[in-house]
């Protein structure tokens, strides 16, 4: 099986060690993982912003980019959703315009083979216990997209349940937004940094020392939040999770 990796925008400038640990896990569990320096971004940020037409070349250079792969694997479920709700609404809708079917043609072959980590790990590979060793409380915050789009229900936590060592504690109001939505947060500041505050004082009364979620965006914005309260809760992606071994924590 030949595999992608699609570390998305976000991760590629902010969190380069989530892609490592995803490399470090999918290696450690036998798998050949690509990193094709052509990607880019997906084209979710113009999307949701009402720029359909300019997604459509970034959405098309995805397809290429990933078109010899067997599978396309990427830690967020932001991204994950946009290629697989998205993506074919951008080709049926310039196929009903007249502009001919080659970008919705492109995009089907592209759209099934990409998978969100857990789906991969648990669906594909067929795994739950990744040999992973984590020594800490954690809770577990899930994302509205990997909730809501990709409907991906108890696979996170499956994963984390599996985890050495790894207390894992109930998130109160976990299916709660956490207010970033991307372009929401700068949209509508005010009511996102309240949701968002409203998430952290849920993650501090756990008692967890660590708030994970499978997105880096929603862990960028609670990150801040939790910093400026000065909580000793901090934010990890669950692949930094997963990748983690006795005496080995990926950063």
């Amino acid at each position: 099986m030949r595999v992608a990796l699609f570390l998305t925008c976000v991760n590629d400038t902010l969190f380069p060690g989530t892609g490592r640990a995803v490399v470090a896990l999918l290696s450690r569990l036998g798998v050949d993982v690509d990193f094709p320096l052509a990607q880019t971004c997906c084209g979710q940020p113009q999307y949701n912003t009402g720029y359909r037409r300019d997604t459509e070349p970034l959405a098309l250079r995805y397809a290429d980019v990933f078109d010899d792969y067997d599978a396309v694997v990427t830690p967020s479920g932001s991204c994950a959703a946009m290629v697989r709700e998205q993506y074919p609404r951008l080709g049926e809708r310039a196929r009903a315009e007249g502009r001919g079917g080659g970008l919705a043609t492109a995009l089907a072959a592209v759209v099934p083979k990409t998978y969100e980590l857990t789906e991969f790990l648990i669906d594909v590979l067929g795994v739950t216990d990744v040999g992973a060793h984590y020594p800490h409380t954690v809770t577990y915050h899930p994302t509205c997209h990997g909730l809501r789009s990709l409907r991906l229900g108890d696979r996170p936590v499956r994963l984390l349940r599996a985890v050495r060592g790894l207390e894992l504690v109930e998130l109160p109001g976990a299916e709660e937004c956490c207010g970033f939505g991307g372009t929401f947060a700068v949209k509508n500041p005010d009511v996102s940094v309240a949701m968002g505050t409203d998430k952290a004082r849920a993650a501090e009364g756990t008692g967890a020392g660590v708030l994970c979620a499978a997105d880096n965006s929603c862990l960028l914005h609670l990150g801040g939040i939790l910093s400026r309260r000065g909580s000793r809760v901090r934010p990890v992606h669950l692949a930094q999770i997963l990748a983690s071994t006795e005496g080995s924590t990926p950063s």
